[in-house]
């Protein structure tokens, strides 16, 4: 398994809130529903993204957009235009002052907008839930992450267009793997472009040493790692290891080991109802004590302080 495929194997989209948005302008809506992660697919029309501390940004039909939540932004036709509708978290629209827009903005069947036949037209789905383990990803990306419909384009997008509309027995499941999916294929195009930032763990993927023993560990958490038995594992020797990964990764093997533990072990406390001895044993500690000690150095809470949370 791949750093990329286990942060995305665990916190994944359940009861996604997704939506065809129709609009006529002018308009503008400001986004506050504290979302992690927001995908945007521009369908029709050019629209203008407006975070709070940056430039605006035009995007056109055929670019994908990520936001990294939970900074709030705006969304409009032209970044001229006022806000007129917020959405705040829940997904529950109202007017600048606080009176309710939801029936009067709703359009049918996860369709929303101030006009059914608009000219600007959006594909949008929210992730409702925040995780340790998405955070790890989060903190890879900018506010705003746009893949450009000329440089990428995925069939996703529109099977996404044709099912986010109907309304059968299911449909909430296979909406949210339609969002994993395109989730995945965004963020691949996002890192694998030239000129991205992509973080140490996208990187080393290719690596011929690096990424096997990102593998492992990401495979097998609960194993009692070392970096002698990392490097036999990999075929190099424990410094060539521990030097080369350090260098890709950006910190050694066992503090990146402890890292995904950690997160691991929170994603499991937030979204499981298994005791704290077994969570240790899933992550790779021997009991529920030194689990306790290390993940109260890192959260700054204890397991049953941020479960409770």
């Amino acid at each position: 398994m791949d750093a990329l495929t286990d942060l995305l194997d665990g916190p994944r989209a359940r009861g996604a809130f997704m939506l065809r948005a129709s609009l006529n302008p002018p308009w503008s809506v400001r986004i506050q529903d504290e979302a992690p992660i927001t995908l945007l697919s521009m369908v029709r029309d050019d629209a203008w993204l407006i975070p709070d501390d940056g430039e605006p940004r035009r995007v056109s039909p055929g670019d994908m957009v990520i936001f990294r939540g939970p900074d709030p932004y705006t969304v409009s036709d032209d970044p001229a235009t006022e806000p007129q509708i917020v959405i705040h978290p829940g997904q529950y629209c109202t007017t600048l002052d606080g009176t309710p827009m939801s029936e009067a903005m709703d359009l049918g069947v996860r369709a929303w907008g101030n006009a059914p036949d608009g000219s600007t037209v959006m594909l949008i789905g929210a992730y409702q839930m925040r995780g340790a383990v998405t955070q790890r990803l989060l903190s890879a990306l900018p506010p705003i992450a746009i893949v450009r419909g000329d440089t990428w384009r995925s069939p996703l997008v529109d099977v996404l267009g044709e099912e986010i509309g109907r309304d059968e027995p299911g449909q909430d499941v296979v909406l949210d793997r339609l969002l994993d999916l395109l989730l995945i294929a965004t963020l691949r195009a996002w890192f694998s472009r030239p000129d991205a930032e992509a973080p140490g763990w996208y990187r080393a993927h290719g690596d011929p040493v690096v990424g096997p023993a990102v593998r492992l560990l990401h495979d097998d958490l609960s194993h009692p790692w070392t970096v002698a038995d990392l490097a036999s594992k990999v075929g190099v020797s424990r410094a060539a290891l521990a030097q080369r990964f350090t260098k890709q990764i950006g910190e050694p093997p066992m503090s990146y080991l402890t890292g995904i533990r950690l997160a691991q072990a929170a994603d499991l406390l937030r979204e499981s109802d298994a005791t704290l001895e077994a969570v240790a044993r899933q992550v790779g500690y021997g009991n529920a004590f030194a689990l306790s000690t290390a993940f109260k150095r890192e959260h700054g809470v204890s397991p049953q302080e941020y479960r409770a949370r």
